[in-house]
């Protein structure tokens, strides 16, 4: 029996667990199933719960729940040896005054959560780092605590995301044209490239999938940089900012694509399992 949770995808049984805590229904449906089907926003209750009853999940998710937020995120590059901005980790502003100054300025600070490049500040001088500080200790008056202190790598105003969809991996360019502004996330005003670099995004896609092969990872958007010094030099060196679970749909092509990409990212595992089913979606609905 093939069980989903996914509101998109039908299967044998199908539950949703969306707004609730998983229960012990889920569970006797989990440990009935051969296989099961979990959603982007799948709790980390229900991921647990799916992960230590059924021998087959997708998509695997275990570096999302085993390594949250940014700063866990770095620990989790140090680990697999992956080129990345130096960065420095903190609890706190406090924890930030009381070690001394490792990173030089430009750098950039990152909060242990948000989005869409609301929480990533650049730090050309003291002055920006006074406001910044200002702005965390805001923060951590309301219990938001935890952030990193990072290298500024020049990388001409733009990033490469590249999506991971089961074996199916996509990239493209988000550049900010707004040379005084910093940030490439959409809502920063970036328009997306698809075609740009080509051996660029070749080098990331290798990179992208040496790091799914070791860790599992079948749903994410890892975004790098490429240090614009060490172009200029001939040496093509993708640096991994971060890992987004939830990341946006428009250089994909829109919701409904990503819908039919995942839809056959499953079929796809299902056959590798030898699972006969092929679960099907319910575009129609969206």
């Amino acid at each position: 029996m093939i069980l989903s949770f996914h509101p998109i995808i039908e299967a044998d049984e199908n539950i949703l667990c969306a707004g609730r805590a998983p229960n012990e229904m889920d569970l006797a449906a989990i440990r009935r199933a051969a296989a099961v089907i979990l959603p982007q926003g799948c709790s980390e209750a229900l991921y647990r719960m799916a992960r230590a009853n059924c021998a087959h999940i997708f998509p695997n998710m275990d570096i999302r729940f085993d390594y949250p937020g940014k700063r866990r995120q770095i620990l989790l590059f140090r680990e697999l040896g992956l080129p990345h901005p130096a960065s420095e980790l903190y609890d706190d502003s406090a924890d930030f005054a009381q070690r001394p100054d490792v990173i030089a300025l430009p750098a950039v600070i990152k909060l242990d959560w948000g989005g869409q490049g609301t929480t990533v500040f650049k730090i050309a001088d003291s002055r920006d780092l006074d406001a910044v500080l200002e702005r965390l200790r805001a923060n951590e008056r309301t219990g938001q605590k935890g952030f990193l202190f990072q290298q500024y790598i020049p990388s001409d105003n733009r990033c490469l995301r590249v999506t991971v969809i089961g074996r199916r991996l996509d990239s493209y360019w988000r550049t900010q044209p707004a040379t005084d502004r910093f940030g490439t996330s959409m809502t920063a005003g970036a328009v997306i490239d698809h075609h740009a670099d080509a051996h660029l995004q070749a080098a990331a896609c290798a990179q992208t999938r040496e790091i799914c092969r070791r860790s599992g990872l079948q749903l994410g958007g890892f975004d790098f940089i490429f240090d614009t010094r060490a172009l200029e030099q001939g040496r093509i060196e993708p640096l991994v900012l971060e890992i987004n679970y939830f990341f946006g749909r428009t250089g994909l092509g829109g919701s409904e694509r990503y819908y039919r990409l995942f839809e056959q990212a499953v079929a796809q595992w299902l056959a590798t399992l030898a699972l006969a089913r092929e679960p099907h979606g319910r575009l129609g609905q969206i």
